[in-house]
């Protein structure tokens, strides 16, 4: 029962993380129900992580959408982030955290209607310029956050590249997954030094993370940018309705 439990989350997650994200408060709620540690759980999901974005990035590049050069420029400060993020030991007030990425999300779900041509389309003039310099820091402090628990930083980065280099949604995405798979290996090497990580728990949920991220990569490419704006707005609303505690 358990196995099935983990599949079905990851197959979700995945599914959810390749196109908007916010897919592990799913795999993170089911790895604590499955009575895992609060710590184990996060380091545990960074294995589903790698396998999900293993497939995506494949799968994307395989399609032709994936700007590997300027993600991989966006990485080098965001592995940097993740790396400190992942040692980080501090008590954090987690509903002040869940309020500020709520707050977050719902500034991007306004974005996202205000200006929705900039997100479809992207912007052919910054996209053909040399990265901003404020996207630097930017994506440091990202990686600080994601290294520390991962769970919502799929928008912030999708947002960042969107109306800092200018790539439409799908493009996005793919250089969003290219950045997470990046950091992520030496985030499980800091769980893993700390006996913090499941292991089989992690390969099980990753499973279905695999699966899902494979479809939303077809998906994307072959329904467009709209389809994946309006996926993101649903996956918005929702975790905005559950950060708040609607649900």
């Amino acid at each position: 029962m358990d196995i099935v439990l983990l599949i079905v989350a990851g197959l979700f997650a995945g599914f959810i993380n390749t196109l908007a994200g916010g897919g592990s408060a799913i795999t993170l709620s089911v790895l604590l129900f499955l009575g895992l540690p609060a710590s184990v759980a996060n380091g545990t999901n960074r294995i589903a992580l790698l396998m999900q974005n293993i497939v995506a990035v494949g799968s994307f590049k395989q399609q032709k959408q994936l700007e590997s050069r300027k993600a991989i420029l966006l990485a080098i400060p965001a592995f940097a982030g993740a790396i400190l993020g992942s040692m980080i030991a501090v008590d954090v007030n987690e509903v002040i955290i869940r309020r500020a990425i709520a707050i977050v999300l719902i500034v991007m779900l306004i974005m996202l209607f205000y200006k929705p041509q900039q997100w479809l389309s992207g912007n052919a003039a910054l996209r053909s310029q040399k990265l901003k310099w404020w996207l630097y820091p930017l994506f440091f402090f990202m990686g600080i956050y994601a290294g520390f628990l991962h769970l919502g930083i799929g928008y912030g980065l999708l947002a960042s590249i969107v109306l800092g280099a200018g790539y439409d949604l799908v493009k996005a995405n793919a250089i969003k997954l290219l950045i997470i798979l990046i950091w992520t290996p030496v985030t499980i090497y800091v769980f893993y030094v700390h006996d913090q990580i499941a292991i089989w728990y992690g390969v099980i949920l990753g499973t279905g993370n695999f699966i899902g991220a494979f479809f939303a990569t077809r998906m994307a490419v072959s329904q467009g940018t709209g389809f994946v704006r309006w996926v993101i707005v649903a996956v918005i609303f929702a975790t905005c309705l559950h950060l708040f505690g609607f649900f």
